[in-house]
């Protein structure tokens, strides 16, 4: 039992360092990314990558899937903060950051790849409007704020900072506190209709 301990570990090492590797080369050339770019970048041989998903499909929707879990688990985790506008406001800032760390346009792209990855996106979003509910009920956000609101609202701190040449690395806060106090109830003016989700 014990002897099998260090290759499930090393199997786990290669898997983390192949979606690693894979979401650099999906960021980097979309869906056009090589396989075998992907292989060594992460340091394995092609035929391992694709013992691991039998398709470029199947790596990407593990791609999306592993960045999706990621900020589901940080959502339900900030649930149980006592501020809930500080958990809200902490949770844009971390997807804002990993955004900043990888560019993860090429994430449209992979829409409808499987059920898994729709079921996990929908469950992204309900924990995002979770968050919000409470932001709300908290007096933390203004009102008629919707979770699709923040939902939209999570990529724009580093899509403003695109347009600048040569910006900061961290200028994308400056944004993201522009967005967070466009949400505080303080001075808020009515809004036109929501979107829909």
């Amino acid at each position: 039992m014990t002897a099998d301990r260090p290759l499930r570990a090393d199997a786990a090492r290669n898997r983390s360092a192949l979606l690693a590797a894979a979401a650099e080369e999906f960021a980097a050339r979309g869906p056009d990314a090589s396989v075998a770019e992907i292989a060594r970048r992460a340091g394995i041989g092609k035929g391992t990558v694709f013992r691991h998903f039998p398709t470029k499909d199947d790596l990407l929707a593990a791609v999306v899937l592993d960045r999706v879990d990621g900020l589901a688990g940080l959502a339900h985790e900030l649930m149980s903060a006592a501020d809930p506008g500080a958990a809200l406001l902490e949770f844009m800032g971390s997807a804002a950051g990993h955004q900043r760390q990888l560019d993860l346009s090429f994430l449209r792209e992979a829409a409808g790849i499987n059920d898994r990855l729709d079921g996990e996106r929908a469950e992204l979003f309900a924990a995002i409007t979770a968050l919000v509910d409470r932001a709300k009920q908290a007096g933390a956000i203004r009102a008629d704020i919707t979770g699709m609101d923040v939902i939209l609202l999570m990529c724009a701190p580093n899509h403003v900072v695109s347009f600048v040449p040569g910006a900061p690395p961290e200028l994308w806060r400056r944004y993201l506190g522009i967005i967070f106090d466009g949400l505080r109830p303080e001075g808020a003016h009515p809004l036109p209709e929501p979107v829909s989700p």
